[in-house]
């Protein structure tokens, strides 16, 4: 016969535990000191994009270097679910957009009911806001989306939220100007190669996976639609630094042969403000000592670097972070 636990005993463990992380309580010494070992989750995208091979890089490389800590990488519909998932503690470290970021400490758009207390280990690499569609579509520009089928991204990914954005600065309403489908990118290249959506908006690094097969599809020509036009409508919508002018080279998928300007927004590595500071800088550490060994995964890691990685987050630096970066002689605020 299974036994019940006494809820006064459940109650009494969970103030127990609560009580330790506000006292600055560390997992990870704990883990060590009682022969256990503490697990992480690492919150990062679609498989289709960048966030979940350098996710799951991450906490392969985090679970070889830092003592008794074990990381997994967790798929996602990325930066609004992963946002969420650091507020109700199911995630210890997420990958985000900074736009999205903004939105989340300030409690706005999907974080209305309360902030997230989310803090900043790096910032890694930007992302680049591709509007893809086929040669034949007469798409040439965002105002050519009125009235034709188009995904706007996983619903609580940073996808939705910028698409939302470059649509109503382009002056089109997502709600009634256009026929809005939901799809992760992989399910919006298999859409767009069916011929049941027009065009799709992707937020990513260079390359990604889905693009590339998109491109690679015998038969069809990929075509990136330029954004950068919306720039300074984005700019003066929102705060200052999120937004800034790309360019997705030629060649960097078969069919794109000209320079393609579009809106850039940085990405973000983020834990929760309760994370040890121990913890926190070991985290910091692993990316840069394991650099190497990420970018052999996905090319985007290549550009995380000391100088940028201190700069353009809106949310706080974690303490943690803050003392590695210092050590490095790199910490100016």
């Amino acid at each position: 016969m299974t036994r019940r636990i006494p809820s006064l005993i459940v109650g009494a463990f969970l103030v127990f535990a609560v009580g330790l992380a506000a006292t600055g309580f560390n997992p990870r010494e704990y883990a060590r000191k009682h022969g256990g070992t503490m697990r992480l989750s690492v919150a990062t995208g679609n498989t289709g994009g960048v966030y979940y091979p350098y996710g799951g890089g991450l906490a392969r490389v985090i679970s070889q270097s830092i003592p008794h800590v074990d990381a997994t990488a967790e798929v996602t519909n990325a930066s609004v679910d992963n946002l969420k998932l650091i507020q109700l503690g199911k995630a210890d470290i997420a990958f985000v957009l900074t736009d999205t970021l903004d939105d989340a400490i300030h409690g706005r758009g999907p974080f209305t009911k309360a902030p997230v207390k989310a803090r900043t280990l790096a910032v890694l690499y930007p992302n680049y806001t591709h509007v893809a569609t086929i040669e034949g579509k007469k798409i040439e520009r965002l105002s050519d989306l009125r009235g034709r089928v188009v995904s706007t991204g996983s619903p609580g990914s940073g996808t939705e939220v910028i698409a939302f954005r470059l649509l109503r600065a382009a002056g089109l309403d997502p709600g009634k100007d256009i026929r809005k489908q939901s799809l992760s990118v992989n399910a919006s290249v298999d859409a767009l190669k069916d011929g049941k959506i027009d065009a799709f908006f992707w937020s990513g690094g260079l390359p990604t996976a889905s693009l590339l097969d998109l491109a690679s599809t015998v038969g069809i020509t990929a075509k990136l639609i330029p954004n950068d036009d919306v720039l300074p409508a984005l700019q003066s919508m929102y705060t200052p630094g999120l937004y800034f002018r790309l360019v997705v080279p030629h060649g960097t998928y078969s069919g794109v042969t000209s320079d393609i300007g579009v809106v850039g927004v940085a990405n973000a590595l983020v834990v929760d403000d309760t994370m040890s500071d121990d913890l926190a800088y070991e985290l910091t550490k692993v990316l840069f000592d394991k650099q190497k060994d990420l970018a052999a995964i996905h090319p985007e890691a290549k550009k995380l670097k000391l100088e940028t990685a201190v700069q353009g987050s809106p949310a706080p630096f974690h303490p943690g972070a803050i003392r590695y970066y210092q050590e490095r002689g790199v910490w100016k605020q």
